[in-house]
């Protein structure tokens, strides 16, 4: 009898024990390998977080590319996104765009500076705050700003100068036309003369104008460098009205064909003036690019999945503070493939 009471209960013991390792395999071991198979969780946000990007001149085409791109990031997040822009070439209106932005404390925004000083204690506000903000295209080194997005602007004027002594066999007299108070604007200068310094001593900058980024002050500066120096061989603008003012100034004059254009960026006017043979060539920047890791970087911040240190230094899992979006160089042999589709 005590035999078979000691086999029931060696029988229930070796039941629970059974039992209890099927409950431990189900629900712990299962479970993890369960986490393994279904993979990581996809980044995703809610349609109610609000990104905003804002900007100068908001009806330039230049635009298009960079909110397609902010556009595009939007939708595999599962955010939302709003344009806000100055409609002119204006510090305070630019400025005043900013500030009603924050004042709405949106997910977090993206800004390109219409110079290096004028917005820095508006995006300082913003980052005390606590709201994310990166700068895009042309930038504001003092300010707080947690990231910038856009050319290398230096080198890009290092490629238009080499682009530029190419086609006209490393000999002759240039000029520039560029817009002196923004940042990006004086990079591409410095980069081009200093290259064409550096590089091609048998060529020469004779001047650096003032186009005001509009396409008559580019036309206008163009046709007073022309009449100035009639034997001046190229002109290089470094935005994309100085391309297209350039180009009317030229066309003007009777000198299309009799002087090299480097123009940049790739509107419309820039792209038929390229095909048409008025503009040797222009730079295209990487637009599409600036939008979307500019959107990318903001929902990382808002989310807590990148780290800044303070002063610059990252720390953990890094913002990269620069990311350059490239830059293509665009001719006569390539120019369809930049229309837009």
């Amino acid at each position: 009898m005590r035999a078979v009471r000691r086999s029931l209960l060696i029988g229930v013991y070796g039941l629970s024990i059974l039992l209890f390792l099927l409950f431990f395999w189900y629900y712990g071991l299962r479970g993890q390998n369960r986490d393994l198979e279904e993979g990581p969780v996809a980044l995703a946000g809610d349609i109610q977080e609000v990104y905003v990007m804002v900007m100068f001149q908001s009806e330039l085409d230049y635009w298009r590319g960079i909110m397609k791109g902010f556009e595009d990031a939007a939708m595999n997040l599962n955010v939302s996104v709003e344009f806000r822009g100055a409609t002119q070439y204006d510090a305070h209106e630019e400025v005043v765009v900013l500030e009603q932005v924050i004042a709405k404390k949106p997910a977090g925004i993206a800004v390109t500076a219409i110079n290096p000083e004028a917005l820095n204690a508006s995006i300082d506000k913003a980052v005390q705050e606590g709201i994310p903000i990166v700068l895009f295209d042309s930038g504001a080194p003092a300010s707080k700003a947690y990231a910038f997005y856009g050319t290398d602007n230096y080198k890009a004027g290092t490629v238009a100068a080499r682009e530029m002594a190419r086609l006209l066999g490393g000999k002759g007299e240039v000029a520039v036309i560029t817009q002196p108070t923004q940042l990006n604007h004086q990079e591409r200068t410095e980069g081009f003369r200093d290259t064409i310094a550096r590089e091609f001593p048998d060529i020469r900058v004779l001047e650096v104008a003032d186009g005001k980024g509009e396409i008559m002050g580019s036309r206008d500066a163009a046709r007073e460098i022309l009449l100035k120096y009639p034997d001046v061989d190229g002109l290089f603008a470094t935005q994309a009205n100085g391309g297209v003012g350039i180009g009317m100034a030229v066309k003007e004059l009777g000198l299309v064909g009799q002087k090299v254009i480097i123009g940049f960026d790739i509107d419309k006017g820039t792209l038929d003036l390229v095909k048409e043979g008025t503009i040797n060539a222009t730079l295209a920047q990487g637009t599409w690019n600036m939008g979307y890791w500019s959107l990318m970087g903001l929902f990382h911040l808002r989310h807590g999945l990148v780290e800044t240190g303070e002063g610059g230094s990252n720390t953990g899992h890094p913002l990269p503070p620069f990311v350059d979006t490239g830059i293509t160089i665009v001719t006569q042999q390539n120019v369809d493939q930049f229309y837009a589709k």
